[in-house]
């Protein structure tokens, strides 16, 4: 989807699971080109450099101060666990680039660095120096090629039209305006409610922002629709994307997770309580109106306004009747999707959110996709919540419940949360004897099962 060294790992069990089920040949991680980053971090540098060199000496500081932060997370992203560069997903993406190039000659592919991101979130995003990233979190999602030319056409199109340049300088424009400074100076002066009035002039800059962000995207839908009707893609592709797009926050793949099921156990049954709502007399306080509710949404969606956004483009996509959903390798792009999966799984443990990962290992344990694999996993992390749990840190490795995560995934935060130490205790050595007993032959299976027995003995 991690005890030595966790990939090492990770990669025995995926070759003694599918030695036990009979499965294809075993899993193994993607390794990642360590010289590539090393030249695009250079390349990144070389491009603030360039930046800098360009901007209003009077400014130069406000300019250098942004830059700094902004390259420092480029190179983080870049040189961090998350970018995937090794050779067989980097050159599929170069060679779907390389026709979108082909068909529009003012791109130039030694601009760019191009890569599929572990991260779970669905979202694609252009970093605005030529840095293109693509989540394994949306790719898992798409149905074909085309979906995902246009998703690098979308970032193409605003790195082409420099928006992440253009909002830099709004902002610098802004915040060094006569009447911004002027109202900094009157609030320096004031003696009582200066928070409050800070926090109204952020939340103006933020609200002008976004409105200015939600333009970029419109435009950068149409400059994308430029560079993708001369590909040879299937213009459809577009539409269905963006439908996706619209939807794809609580979009898992699967179906709905039933904790109730997965965590019933003859010896041990499943706790309502676990999973119980708060009161209707607390929840319903200050709760939002209907309207306000899905303009609340939609504000927060990774990708607000898709129904606009396809009103905008419907036209062009109609005139566009011909081309086809792959152009480089279908059977690749299913390949793909099942690794990417298989990685942003893991990454998230790696990233110490534990509470996701027990939610991916549960659905494939539900649907009974790599069950064992899976089942040897939630065991691990379950100890380690438990571990967590005693020193008073689970906290740190479980998610928040959020309204915008789906209902199932709040259950199993509510269950994460809510149980006692002697209660996990119990659940975990109730899922092992369900679940790893038949495979406790192979050593790290082993460990798990002596783990929760010894947690288990101590209540």
């Amino acid at each position: 989807m991690r005890l030595k060294s966790p990939i090492l790992t990770y990669c025995c069990l995926l070759f003694f699971f599918g030695a036990v089920a009979q499965q294809n040949p075993f899993y193994q991680f993607q390794k990642d080109d360590t010289i590539l980053k090393k030249n695009w971090i250079q390349s990144v540098k070389n491009v603030k450099a360039q930046w800098l060199s360009k901007v209003n000496p009077s400014l130069k500081k406000d300019y250098e101060e942004i830059y700094t932060l902004h390259f420092e997370q480029i190179e983080k992203i870049i040189s961090g666990k998350s970018a995937i560069t090794a050779q067989q997903p980097y050159e599929y993406l170069q060679q779907i680039l390389n026709r979108i190039i082909k068909a529009n000659p003012v791109l130039k592919a030694d601009e760019l660095r191009l890569f599929f991101t572990r991260d779970w979130w669905p979202n694609a995003y252009s970093m605005g120096d030529g840095s293109i990233a693509i989540n394994a979190g949306l790719v898992i999602h798409m149905r074909n090629e085309a979906e995902l030319a246009f998703v690098l056409c979308h970032e193409l199109a605003h790195y082409y039209k420099s928006h992440t340049l253009k909002s830099v300088d709004q902002y610098i424009t802004i915040t060094n305006s006569p009447e911004f400074q002027k109202k900094l100076k009157e609030l320096s002066k004031q003696e009582f409610g200066v928070n409050k009035e800070l926090e109204k002039l952020s939340r103006n800059l933020i609200f002008n922002s976004r409105q200015h962000s939600r333009t970029k995207e419109t435009e950068a839908d149409m400059q994308a629709f430029t560079f993708f009707k001369n590909t040879g893609y299937n213009a459809s592709g577009i539409v269905s994307l963006l439908q996706l797009l619209d939807t794809v926050d609580k979009a898992t793949g699967f179906p709905k997770l039933t904790v109730q099921t997965v965590f019933n156990f003859e010896n041990y049954p499943f706790k309502k309580k676990w999973i119980q709502e708060e009161s209707a007399i607390f929840s319903k306080i200050n709760e939002p109106s209907v309207a306000e509710r899905a303009k609340e949404i939609d504000s927060f969606k990774t990708h607000p306004d898709c129904s606009v956004r396809i009103a905008a483009l419907k036209d062009s996509v109609a005139s566009q009747n011909t081309g086809k959903d792959f152009l480089i390798d279908e059977f690749y792009f299913r390949k793909l999707k099942e690794e990417l999966l298989l990685e942003m799984i893991e990454h998230t443990y790696q990233s110490g959110n534990v509470s996701r990962n027990i939610y991916y290992n549960l659905l494939l344990l539900q649907q009974q996709n790599q069950t064992n694999l899976a089942a040897y996993l939630i065991a691990r992390d379950l100890n380690k919540l438990y571990e967590q749990q005693k020193n008073h840190k689970a906290g740190l490795l479980i998610d928040t419940e959020n309204n915008f995560y789906s209902k199932d995934y709040n259950e199993l935060l509510r269950m994460l949360n809510r149980i006692r130490l002697d209660e996990m205790a119990q659940v975990t050595i109730a899922f092992c004897n369900r679940y790893l007993l038949p495979i406790k032959e192979f050593q790290p299976v082993a460990e798990q099962i002596n783990i929760a027995e010894k947690n288990n003995n101590q209540h």
